[in-house]
């Protein structure tokens, strides 16, 4: 492609959060210089690293818009910030253990001419050290507001190989249009981690916006930086609540309430039995965190309501339902 023709096309804008992840940084940063796209502004959001991250990139990546934190503000924080200063038509969130294929941004953009409908659009993830994998075919949502990767740890195999709309892009390969993310607004940071992808792909939803699944859009994710263990069950028992009291509509809750509830009880009770574990303790803590938030939660809730646009069938369409055997 042409420099004239990317500029018609629009610049894409790369937000990279980063925390003391400077190992992970050249393999990542190689691959976006290898893009076949030319206009590509790369921007890595820096939470305070300690390991040397902000020399190295300014050393050896001076192209690199370096945003520095002045303490880690977690995911969101560091993504909200990269965005505030990105100056593309697109704009893109890629976790720094990640490593792109040379076509990732034109492809990501030529599917997102084809389809002028959707605003946003998911990756093909796979592992890095076991390429035939998936991580994420883009992220569903289930009726009973439980969240998940499609086709996580499945053998790639074909089945995921269709550009389709699906619910929500894994925030670590997402791809916003900017007036997009003008209309609906950047990422939470009361989630901080975990579920901000999914908060901002149901503001989104909620408001016509649609998110399409482009299987060309090849990433490699490593798995590795961006968190796990007690931080990621504390988050996720908190960001749960957070999605069902502030996202999920009344008319699906009057529906699906019994489907929520049993759900959560079946969560809670899991890491009651395992409370000796660290990882279960910290889901229960979080759960509680989320139910002691729902006042606040419920006043974010009016306004995020008051902004719908769709009707209860086209939410039923893209949310995945309790039978469903592809996730």
């Amino acid at each position: 492609m042409s420099f004239q023709n990317a500029m018609q096309d629009g610049r894409f804008s790369v937000i990279i959060p980063n925390w003391n992840g400077q190992h992970y940084l050249q393999v990542c940063l190689d691959a976006l210089r290898n893009q076949s796209y030319p206009d590509i502004e790369v921007i890595i959001a820096d939470n305070a690293s300690e390991d040397g991250s902000q020399t190295f990139i300014r050393e050896w990546y001076p192209e690199v818009v370096l945003v520095e934190l002045p303490e880690n503000r977690g995911f969101t924080g560091a993504c909200n910030a990269g965005m505030e200063v990105a100056t593309g038509e697109y704009i893109a969130l890629l976790n720094n253990d990640t490593e792109v294929k040379p076509d990732w941004v034109q492809n990501v953009i030529d599917a997102l001419k084809r389809y002028p409908e959707a605003s946003f659009a998911a990756s093909k993830m796979l592992l890095f050290d076991q390429r035939d994998t998936f991580h994420t075919a883009g992220d569903f949502f289930r009726v009973d507001g439980m969240p998940g990767n499609r086709g996580v740890w499945e053998k790639d195999m074909g089945q995921y190989d269709e550009e389709e709309f699906v619910f929500s892009a894994c925030g670590g390969s997402s791809v916003y249009r900017r007036d997009m993310l003008e209309d609906v607004g950047f990422l939470d940071d009361d989630f901080y981690f975990s579920c901000e992808d999914i908060d901002l792909s149901w503001r989104a939803q909620l408001q016509g916006y649609r998110c399409l699944y482009v299987p060309s859009a090849i990433v490699y994710h490593q798995l590795s930086a961006t968190g796990g263990g007690v931080t990621a069950s504390y988050y996720n028992g908190r960001n749960y609540i957070y999605l069902l009291v502030k996202d999920y509509p009344t008319d699906l809750w009057r529906q699906y309430w019994f489907a929520i509830l049993r759900t959560q009880f079946r969560l809670a009770w899991d890491a009651l039995k395992a409370w000796r574990g660290a990882a279960a303790r910290a889901r229960l803590r979080g759960t509680l965190r989320g139910l002691l938030d729902i006042p606040k939660l419920l006043r974010k809730r009016q306004r995020v309501q008051s902004q719908r646009r769709v009707s209860k069938a086209y939410l039923e369409s893209i949310l995945t339902p309790l039978d469903s055997t592809k996730t």
